[in-house]
């Protein structure tokens, strides 16, 4: 049995967002610091809305994997760097790929806690550039080696490296694996396919569907994104004069016949493919939330209403499952659920989910999903709410819900109502 917590008393709105085009690994924005990702839907929102940085009483995003040049409170950078008054704090948080939730539903708590009225929220990841890592006994002589004073302490330190010491983990696929229970993101959705009895030619087809989608609604998508203005030598107020306004990964000719030809990854008599799976993408994602005194302080006029949220554990093994624990703790009836969007990862994955949810096909991420799109770790949790909260002011409609899996066994999910 799943525990109902006790809705929420004060309203808590979603003003208006907008996101950076997602661009896959080491393509248009692998050379974008992470900070800047945040700092340009940022900007645009400020500018879009005609709110006054110095309204903000705080800022929070998430991130996951922080470059080497970038450690530290990414969220004060983007901050500052968004002409926000350095009187206001800003804390970068972390729940895997719930990270854009997390900032989200942070300032839900604060905000109902009388601790703010104007929140700027969001989530960044430049996957591109995740760290490289060297083992421990590579870094001991490293550090050896840098202390060395006499020219013979020099040589004999670096002659204890081996060839094995100039050989580094990739940080990505570290985080991309489950070290509690030893899995792979992709092996956990190779087990649900096979418990579910998902088939290849079904998760092939379900990816196709995300890209059909997602072509058909290009209009749709542009309205939440901001162009991006690639920089010179990371100085983000030194553009180079290159403009990215799409999501580079929306494939217009793909098929699931095309999609059935790629190898398995994880799994050599497996299912899951790089086709059927999200992308490895960099991107951000930059939202607006306000109470209803924020609303008269600004004057702004609210997107949609966050009425609750849920997070919940699960299995690690079938993290994959998480939105149905995460949604089943909220305090609704999904098919009174007009729109519903769950995270991509993997099409085995949410496939899953939605025999477990019993979730109708015209309701299921109507503009495509992370395989079409991306999957900017920390910045897709405040897209799925971005693009939740349009969709149904698009269409009229009364509410959705917006959930994904996260690493490491949980789930989370935003139940979301339009003004």
């Amino acid at each position: 049995m799943y525990k109902i917590y006790t809705m929420a008393h004060e309203e808590i709105y979603i003003v208006d967002g907008y996101r950076t085009p997602f661009a896959k690994f080491n393509t248009d924005l692998q050379d974008e610091p992470v900070h800047a990702l945040g700092v340009s839907p940022s900007k645009h929102l400020f500018l879009e809305t005609e709110v006054d940085p110095s309204m903000v009483d705080e800022v929070i995003f998430g991130c996951c994997n922080q470059p080497g040049n970038t450690l530290g409170n990414v969220s004060r950078l983007i901050s500052l760097r968004s002409n926000v008054p350095e009187s206001v704090p800003a804390v970068t948080v972390h729940r895997n790929c719930a990270s854009g939730f997390e900032a989200i539903t942070y300032a839900f708590d604060k905000a109902q806690s009388n601790k703010g009225d104007v929140f700027l929220v969001g989530g960044v990841e430049s996957m591109s550039r995740a760290p490289f890592l060297f083992n421990q006994d590579a870094v001991k002589k490293f550090t050896s080696l840098s202390r060395s004073r006499s020219l013979i302490a020099k040589v004999k330190n670096a002659a204890s490296f081996r060839p094995s010491d100039f050989s580094p983990e990739v940080s990505l696929k570290l985080a991309l694996t489950d070290s509690y229970c030893d899995m792979n993101m992709g092996e956990t959705a190779e087990l649900l396919a096979r418990e579910y009895n998902i088939s290849r030619q079904e998760q092939d087809e379900f990816a196709a569907w995300s890209h059909e989608k997602a072509n058909k609604n290009k209009s749709n998508l542009a309205e939440e994104i901001s162009p991006y203005y690639l920089s010179n030598d990371n100085c983000i107020n030194s553009y180079n004069g290159k403009v990215i306004t799409n999501d580079n990964g929306v494939r217009t000719d793909s098929t699931a016949s095309k999609l059935g030809k790629l190898r398995t990854v994880f799994d050599r008599t497996g299912t899951v493919t790089a086709g059927n799976a999200s992308q490895v993408t960099d991107g951000g994602a930059a939202l607006l939330i306000m109470t209803k005194a924020g609303l008269k302080k600004t004057g702004c006029k609210p997107l949609a209403q966050i009425v609750d949220y849920a997070y919940s554990g699960c299995d690690p093994k079938r993290m994959g499952l998480g939105p149905v624990h995460a949604i089943n703790k909220l305090p609704i009836k999904l098919k009174n659920m007009n729109l519903i969007e769950v995270n991509e990862a993997f099409a085995a994955q949410v496939i899953a989910c939605q025999k477990e949810l019993d979730i109708p096909a015209d309701k299921l991420n109507v503009n495509g999903g992370a395989i079409a799109l991306g999957h900017p770790l920390a910045a897709s949790g405040a897209r799925l709410a971005l693009t939740l909260s349009k969709e149904l002011k698009r269409q009229n409609l009364k509410q959705g819900v917006a959930s994904l899996c996260v690493g490491g066994g949980q789930g989370g999910a935003l139940w979301i109502r339009s003004i």
